[in-house]
């Protein structure tokens, strides 16, 4: 028999918040070498198990082992000085600071002065990014001030380079638009005998890559099996206690044939754009589809005033015509153009709200009177939208810092509503969600069309572009190279011409 104990044991570990059960008696291991899956619903207690790990919670009961001695980490310091290192969904990273600072905090190298020496941080720091694969981010910019797939690589980075023998990767593709680069990753640290928890929504990376998976319902421990032994429906059936394999609103196009512009681009152009023209139609869901950094971000904020264009026109439909608004976030929002950022955490909410006072920002004068605020009033305007998002009335009450990843979301899109938008830009709006959460969203997008709204959306799930989508544009070098449309919408033509291949069988056309 192997006498050598588990990396990690997880024995018997519960959590409570208040009257909230966030995890139950809890139980599992996880050996050297293995990949194991944590899979539940939003809401299902993972990530209060990932702060567990890391030290950022500590448990009511319960104990924990790394490799047979009890871990009880007073901090995430101390759990990674013990060799635990956490990838987080939500990045850690301290945006006012440096790659290479953020690199090796909190204790980056100091010289006799007790500063920090800059130049050989960078040095090193631009070893460990590319033994990583990660040769294109400079070690001296900020950290704020790259993209967002780049910040998911460098909190990745983070947590491998020193190799620790847990390692805690929380929907760490999230935002990667290349996951072969993280599955390589991955393997390389399996052959040193990491040890990896692996939480993700998407099946196809369990199956790819884990043994065995986890499920948590309810903050409990409802399966452990390996994968291979589990239907897509038996898991999901075990995730949500009902089955809900995951699948498209099956849904006719909402675009007609006689459909007006909604909103008009024409060659625009900024630090990030070249040359950028489409028309999205009223009653339309178009796509757009880029790898990271093709400039698609800087599109959607450039739409709606955030971003300065060098040249180019905006035009909006009002009352039958085209119109141009001013280039601010106000204009923009009073002609009815309404941005779903893609970083809900620090762009979406206001964590210190109620989660109802978040919904109602855009209409707070219509529930005021003589500048005084009326709940009632309030209540009955927000109760006209969450229906439309599946967000639970109970939750309107509480802190939107409370509430799960996939309800802060329907509480973002909620607000989108609320500000009466005519044409939503939506940045990538299931990052991070469970397929509850996917599927409350699906049908919000095509009750919104239906009715006569337009749908920019952006994706880095090209399943959802192909399944969900009228259209798609292709970004590739900050420029439209494609517009795929019918049989050509394909998830593979699309990432064909988004690594620009592909460009002779993709008819570039606007309307």
């Amino acid at each position: 028999m192997n006498s050598t104990p588990p990396v990690l044991e997880v024995r018997g570990i519960s959590k409570h918040y208040g009257a909230t059960v966030a995890l139950r008696d809890v139980s599992f291991v996880l050996n050297a070498g293995e990949v194991c899956g944590l899979l539940g619903e939003n809401g299902a207690g993972k990530s209060t198990l990932v702060k567990t790990l890391s030290g950022v919670e500590v448990p009511d009961t319960g104990a924990l082992f790394l490799a047979g001695s009890e871990y009880r980490p007073r901090d995430r310091n101390d759990a990674r000085r013990q060799g635990v290192a956490t990838a987080f969904q939500e990045l850690s990273l301290v945006s006012t600071l440096s790659v290479a600072v953020n690199l090796f905090l909190p204790d980056p190298a100091v010289n006799r002065a007790g500063l920090v020496a800059m130049r050989q941080l960078e040095r090193q720091a631009a070893r460990i990014l590319a033994a990583h694969g990660v040769s294109e981010i400079d070690p001296a910019a900020l950290v704020g001030d790259l993209a967002l797939g780049q910040r998911q690589r460098l909190e990745i980075v983070r947590a491998m380079f020193r190799r620790p023998r847990l390692l805690l990767l929380d929907e760490p593709t999230a935002a990667l638009s290349d996951r072969d680069w993280l599955f390589d990753l991955v393997g390389n640290r399996l052959a040193e005998g990491t040890a990896i928890l692996y939480i993700s929504h998407k099946l196809d990376e369990i199956r790819r890559l884990c043994r065995r998976s986890v499920i948590l319902r309810n903050g409990q421990k409802v399966l452990d099996r390996p994968v291979a032994e589990m239907s897509d429906d038996e898991i999901f059936r075990s995730m949500a206690g009902r089955s809900v394999v995951e699948r498209f609103v099956a849904a006719p196009s909402a675009l007609r044939a006689d459909a007006q512009p909604a909103l008009r681009a024409s060659h625009l152009s900024s630090d990030g754009l070249e040359d950028i023209s489409f028309t999205l139609m009223a009653g339309e869901i178009l796509g757009v589809a880029g790898l990271e950094g093709q400039g698609q971000a800087r599109l959607f904020r450039s739409l709606v005033g955030l971003y300065p264009l060098r040249s180019g026109r905006i035009e909006v439909a009002s009352d039958g015509r085209m119109v141009r608004p001013q280039r601010s976030p106000r204009a923009a929002r009073a002609a009815g153009v309404v941005l779903v950022p893609e970083e809900r955490k620090t762009e979406g909410i206001f964590k210190d709200l109620t989660t109802i006072a978040n919904v109602s920002l855009p209409a707070i004068d219509h529930a005021s009177k003589l500048h005084f605020l009326s709940r009632r009033r309030e209540r009955a305007l927000v109760g006209q939208v969450i229906g439309d998002v599946d967000l639970p009335e109970h939750f309107l009450p509480l802190s939107i810092a409370a509430l799960s990843g996939g309800n802060q979301q329907k509480a973002v899109l909620g607000r989108a509503l609320m500000a009466r938008a005519r044409c939503l830009l939506l940045f990538d709006p299931t990052r991070g969600v469970d397929v509850g959460a996917k599927q409350s969203i699906y049908r919000m997008m095509r009750a919104f069309v239906g009715g006569g709204g337009a749908i920019l959306f952006y994706s880095t799930e090209l399943d959802e572009l192909v399944h969900l989508c009228d259209r798609c544009l292709v970004l590739y070098g900050n420029r439209i190279v494609g517009e795929l449309q019918g049989p050509a919408l394909s998830q593979e033509l699309v990432l064909s011409v988004a690594a620009g291949h592909g460009l002779e069988r993709a008819a570039v056309s606007g309307r």
